[in-house]
């Protein structure tokens, strides 16, 4: 079997327009969390989230494309292309085949639909564009980023919610390490703060309704005030190479992908699953024994963590079930604090943000967390970032449905 490592990384979130940007601010414990700015949401129950603010598709896009491509297209598209500058490598001719495709988003051009739905009803059928379904279906973050970077691999998109992101980074990590491609882009996409994304989530009491005079403390993991996620949007996109291909290209390499687990609950349509029953913990499980290691040897996790009452309580038990008493020694930190919950973006954001933390031996915060709740009693890495050496790392993305997926991480020693 091959070894496939991480060697470039492309970020975009509510923190900054590019990996440095956004790790500073996430390792300083600054929040994107803000008031909606993309339309009036002065009527809504919820008037706060972590968008993404001062991108520029021109950069990355021509001007005369913009109307074919919905928001997450537009992210994955800048994402993947900085993550290509980062590994430094060129797509060309040579080794296009080589090189595949899988930036999944959970809900897809949710924006596009909201604004040519309005247009059919105050203008007609006849003036809606012809470029609404190839803008707004969700396989599209794969299709343009393969468009727009020339990539003739395998071009997938994985639609698992709040795990996609994970997914696939996880399935493109099975792809290189079985020899069936070189190389692939992976990660997620998403840009669903819109009207409608936020009337529905709201609707379903899944957001914060506490926090919308005070928009930067409202996300806030594992604390026992939580009421809710707080929406974010962004793209988190990493190269991933089979290890001799990276080795003989002398780049960079930021960690080494060594195990996945993927389960399903069978459960619930939002509510995770409990205890030894839940999938989460044989996700976990699954990926511990794939990268054949024993779950002492796990030094941090990067936490679902979405903020909400069900998810951090039903986490903490997941990971108290699988490591036993050596909960009680990992670090286990959500950086959704501070992005806000990205939904299919997320687990590629928070993947990229593993391999930094391995990279750097900097273990990022869980801010706002300034009132322990009693059945979320690890160490969730509180409210300042911690200087550590790390030698595994897992990630951990559960999402709407029941589907599950975690990867692990090593550091890279040569």
């Amino acid at each position: 079997m091959k070894r496939v490592v991480v060697t470039g990384i492309g970020l975009l979130t509510s923190l900054g327009e590019d990996k440095d940007t956004t790790w500073k601010a996430i390792i300083e414990g600054k929040t994107g969390v803000g008031y909606i700015e993309n339309f009036d949401a002065s009527g809504f129950g919820v008037k706060i989230g972590a968008q993404v603010k001062g991108f520029k598709p021109e950069d990355y896009i021509e001007k005369k494309e913009m109307k074919k491509l919905g928001r997450f297209s537009q992210y994955a598209i800048a994402a993947s292309k900085m993550a290509l500058a980062d590994a430094n490598f060129e797509i060309t001719e040579k080794n296009e085949c080589d090189v595949g495709v899988m930036v999944s988003s959970g809900i897809g051009g949710l924006e596009v639909f909201e604004q040519q739905y309005d247009i059919l009803l105050a203008k007609g059928p006849k003036r809606v564009s012809p470029f609404t379904v190839p803008a707004m279906i969700a396989n599209m973050s794969s299709g343009n980023v393969g468009i727009y970077t020339g990539a003739k691999g395998p071009n997938k998109t994985i639609v698992t919610a709040c795990a996609c992101g994970t997914h696939s980074i996880g399935d493109s990590f099975e792809m290189i390490k079985s020899g069936k491609i070189t190389m692939m882009i992976a990660g997620g996409s998403e840009a669903a703060i819109t009207r409608l994304g936020l009337a529905g989530f709201a609707a379903l009491k899944a957001l914060t309704f506490s926090f919308n005079d005070n928009p930067e403390k409202s996300s806030r993991p594992f604390t026992a005030n939580r009421d809710g996620f707080v929406m974010g949007e962004g793209a988190g996109v990493l190269i991933l190479e089979e290890l001799e291909h990276a080795k003989a290209r002398g780049v960079k390499i930021y960690a080494e992908i060594i195990g996945y687990g993927e389960t399903g609950d069978a459960y619930h349509l939002t509510a995770p699953a409990t205890g030894d029953k839940g999938g989460a913990a044989r996700a976990m499980k699954m990926a511990l024994d794939q990268a054949n290691l024993e779950p002492s040897k796990i030094d941090y996790i990067n936490a679902h963590g979405t903020s909400t009452p069900l998810n951090d309580v039903i986490e903490t038990q997941a990971i108290k079930y699988v490591f036993g008493d050596h909960a009680y020694k990992v670090a286990v930190s959500s950086t959704k604090g501070a992005t806000g919950h990205c939904l299919g973006a997320a687990g590629g954001i928070e993947g990229a943000l593993l391999a930094l933390s391995l990279d750097e031996g900097i273990l990022p915060p869980t801010i706002n967390y300034d009132t322990p709740d009693p059945e979320c009693d690890l160490d969730y890495v509180p409210n300042v970032a911690r200087k550590q050496e790390i030698e595994y790392a897992m990630s951990n993305s559960f999402g709407f449905g029941g589907q599950n997926a975690v990867i692990i991480m090593k550091k890279y020693r040569g």
